[in-house]
Formats: C-alpha cells, sequence, structure tokens
C-alpha cells in the first residue's frame, strides 16, 4: 500500500472530516468549497490534487479504495488528526465509505442504507416488502431471461445495471430484439463499476409519467428535502439525461404523497444519516421511486439547487456526517434555475468549444449569488471537453458532453426559452475520428 500525505500541520486537535474522492473539476468543485465551508475536510484520493488543495485540510493518496487500505489510512491519519465523520458524492465510493465509518464508529447511513440505495434489485424487495408501489422487475443473468421477464411484464420494458448511476447502461426494449440488446447493452456497463455488482441486468415494467429527482437531507431517519428537479431526457432508446430545472417554489416540496412516499422509502431501506438524491416516477397511481441513491445528485442539480434556494448542499452534507441535524437556510426570495448539456450531433474529435459569456451577478462571499440576488440570464457556462477529446453517443459512451449553460428565470416556462437561447448560443468545432484501419494505409 502506498499513501503520500499532503503538505501540512503534523496534527489538528479541531479534527477533521474525510472525504472520499472528490469527482470532475466542473461537476463538484462547487460542492467542495460549500462542505470546505463548514468543517475542515481530509481528502482521500487516487492522484495527487490539485486544484482540490485550496480546499482541504490535508490528503492521502492511496493506490486503492479497498476496505483495508483505507482503514488503514485513516487509522494512520487519526493518531495526529481526529476523524469526525466521512462522506463521498462519487457513487462508486459510497459503499466503502459507509463500511469505513463503521469500522470507524463514525455516524452515517449505515452499510444497510448505502447497500438498499447502490443494489437496484434489493431497493426493489425492499420496496415491494415495504408495501409501496413498484413496477414488475427481476434480476436476470442471461438474455434468454431478460426477454421471458420482458414478456411477463408486457413491452415496452426499462433494462438497467445492477448498480450504477447517470442513467448508464440503461435501456428502453419495446420488443424481443430489443431486449436482447437492451441486456447485453446493460450488462457491459455494468463491468465498468463495482466488481460486486458486474454481470446481469435489471428488467423492470416501464412506467409513464414525467420523472423528478428529489435532493434530501436524513437526520436520524427523519426526511426533509431540500430541492426538487424536473428532469429532460432524450436519445431514445437511452435516457441520456440533457438537463434540468429547480425551481425553489416547485408545489411537489409540499406534495403530501410525495413526501410520504420519500420518507417510507428510506425507512424501508434503513438509511440513518446522510443526503440521498431520489429519482421518482409521478405516474397515474401516485408517485414511484425509480432508484435512491446515497449521494447528493450529479449534472450540477446540487448547483442549480445552491441559486434557486440559497441551501448549501455540501454543508448540509458535511453536518450529517457528523451526525447533526443540518441548519437548512434558504435565501429570502427563491428563483427558477435549469441547466442544459450540449452533446455533439454525431461521433467526433473536438477541435474548439466556446460558450456564452454569463452575466456579471452579485456574488455572496463564497462565489455564488444569493438566490435573492438572481437576475434573469445566463448565470453559467462552461466547456466539458478538451481539444482532442473524443466524444461519441450511446451507447458507446454516456454523459458525453461538450458543454452546458446554467440559466435564471422568474418561472420554469421563462428558463426554458432562455436555456433554449443560451444552448443555441454554444458553438462546437469538431472533425470525425478516423478509423485506425484507415490511417494505418
Amino acid at each position: 500500500m502506498r499513501a503520500a500525505e499532503a503538505e501540512g500541520p503534523s496534527s489538528n486537535p479541531e479534527g477533521v472530516v474525510l472525504l472520499i474522492g472528490c469527482g470532475w473539476r466542473p461537476y463538484r468543485e462547487y460542492l467542495l468549497a460549500s462542505a470546505a465551508s463548514r468543517h475542515p475536510l481530509w481528502l482521500f484520493c487516487a492522484t495527487e490534487p490539485t486544484w482540490q488543495r485550496e480546499h482541504v485540510r490535508g490528503c492521502t493518496v492511496l493506490e486503492d479504495f479497498g476496505p483495508g487500505t483505507m482503514l488503514a489510512a485513516a487509522r494512520r491519519l487519526a493518531e495526529t488528526t481526529p476523524i469526525l465523520g466521512a462522506l463521498s458524492w462519487d457513487e462508486a465510493l459510497i459503499v466503502e465509505t459507509a463500511r469505513l465509518a463503521h469500522a470507524l464508529g463514525l455516524p452515517g447511513a449505515g452499510v444497510a442504507g448505502i447497500e438498499g440505495c447502490r443494489d437496484k434489485p434489493l431497493t426493489r424487495r425492499l420496496l415491494t416488502a415495504a408495501g409501496l408501489p413498484q413496477p414488475g422487475f427481476a434480476y436476470v443473468r442471461d438474455e434468454a431471461d431478460a426477454v421471458a421477464a420482458a414478456e411477463r411484464f408486457g413491452y415496452p420494458v426499462v433494462v438497467k445495471p445492477r448498480a450504477g448511476g447517470a442513467s448508464i447502461g440503461v435501456m428502453l426494449a419495446d420488443d424481443e430484439p430489443a431486449a436482447r440488446e437492451a441486456f447485453r447493452v446493460a450488462a457491459e456497463a455494468s463491468l465498468h463499476g463495482s466488481p460486486a455488482y458486474a454481470g446481469g441486468a435489471l428488467v423492470e415494467e416501464y412506467l409513464a409519467g414525467p420523472e423528478i429527482s428529489i435532493d434530501a437531507a436524513v437526520a436520524d431517519g427523519d426526511y426533509q428535502p431540500l430541492f426538487v428537479a424536473r428532469k429532460t431526457v432524450g436519445m431514445a432508446p437511452f435516457f441520456e439525461e440533457l438537463g434540468h430545472v429547480v425551481d425553489a417554489a416547485d408545489p411537489l416540496l409540499a406534495d403530501p404523497e410525495l413526501l410520504a412516499t420519500l420518507a417510507a422509502a428510506h425507512r424501508a431501506i434503513g438509511f440513518r444519516y446522510g443526503v440521498t438524491h431520489t429519482e421518482v416516477k409521478l405516474t397515474t397511481r401516485g408517485p414511484v421511486i425509480v432508484e435512491i441513491n446515497g449521494r447528493l445528485g450529479g449534472d450540477l442539480i446540487p448547483l442549480l439547487g445552491r441559486y434557486a434556494t440559497g441551501i448549501e448542499p455540501g454543508a448540509v452534507a458535511v453536518e450529517l456526517a457528523l451526525g447533526r441535524r443540518p441548519r437548512i437556510a434558504r435565501g429570502s426570495r427563491g428563483r427558477c434555475v435549469g441547466v442544459r448539456f450540449a452533446y455533439p450531433p454525431s461521433d467526433c474529435v473536438v477541435d474548439d468549444v466556446s460558450v456564452p459569456e454569463p452575466m456579471p451577478e452579485p456574488a455572496a462571499d463564497n462565489g455564488v449569488p444569493a438566490s435573492g440576488a438572481l437576475t434573469s440570464g445566463v448565470l453559467a457556462s462552461g466547456a466539458l471537453a478538451e481539444p482532442g477529446e473524443f466524444l461519441a453517443l450511446p451507447p458507446a459512451q454516456y454523459a458525453s458532453r461538450h458543454a452546458y449553460v446554467i440559466c435564471s428565470g422568474a418561472d420554469p416556462a421563462e428558463c426554458a426559452v432562455l436555456l433554449d437561447k443560451a444552448l443555441a448560443e454554444v458553438r462546437l468545432t469538431a472533425r470525425p475520428k478516423i478509423p485506425a484501419a484507415a490511417t494505418a494505409g
């Protein structure tokens, strides 16, 4: 095992919260800054940190995130610096983080609570046993069983990996050939995640209706929603997430049926302390849980929530990792904020990306405008692909985006208009990738 300590003080009696993994800067730096504003952090990471350094008290570079490696590194750190909590917003690391917290006697969701999020067939079984509405579902190991399950439920069906996020490997199938192909896509996607969930696929009855996500705080089992995001998906038969809109005044935040379903679902999986990102279909029979993720949302959703409501999601996550009920402070005037992602029209190699300039906004001390300070227009934008980077559409790649734009509007309708306009101003210069066989001649 190799562990390298970052430069810093040899001891810290104040104590730290361990952050396991961090993620890509465009998607996660705002969370790191938010979390660090609440309590000192110590980062466990796979490579030497760069931009992360200004936000953390110190770091340990690990050669792997196995339970033995992390526990040994944590115990060495604890010899000089008290460890008060552990958290992760990386889907691939949340189970090991829960196990580490348990081994160190730290607060958290509990290993069973996190497994109830990560393992989708287990989630379905627990929610069904709790009497919550669920689609027909089956975990299958081969194409023939996938087809048999699909025919039992009736087409169309959704086929997905046993674990994962960002709709990677999720596919709609409306007949037998499609079900076979969807199984192959989901099974292949599962091989690129944790070995514990590799192979096979989950086949589910298709749920009609709009899809939303809810980021929430769970303290001692009590569920409190933070913000709701309305999701836009596309690239059928895949479920690529094209954008999200968060409205601080969304009526679903006070919908009794939805909130009761969410609270019951978290009780059913035994989730104790932490943040969750739950995806829900609003169907004719009421809200139905698509999945529960034991982390904050991706796709910049927590940033939208921060802009729209004034809530600091990273700080909330730290409070819960410390075993505290979080101080959730909403801005004085809520807004509607959305993000839209730009995708190439076909597989390509990127030459250049340009995006519309954001409007100047009065910034708070943390660099993000308070919700009351927002005006309509482009709040943020950025390139997500570098020159020379290869982008491919599903199923070869997922979330293969070259840019994003974030806009604020008075309501969802105005926000959508502004997002359309801003996305149209994104410019991609690219060229087709020449196959290696063609260049060999």
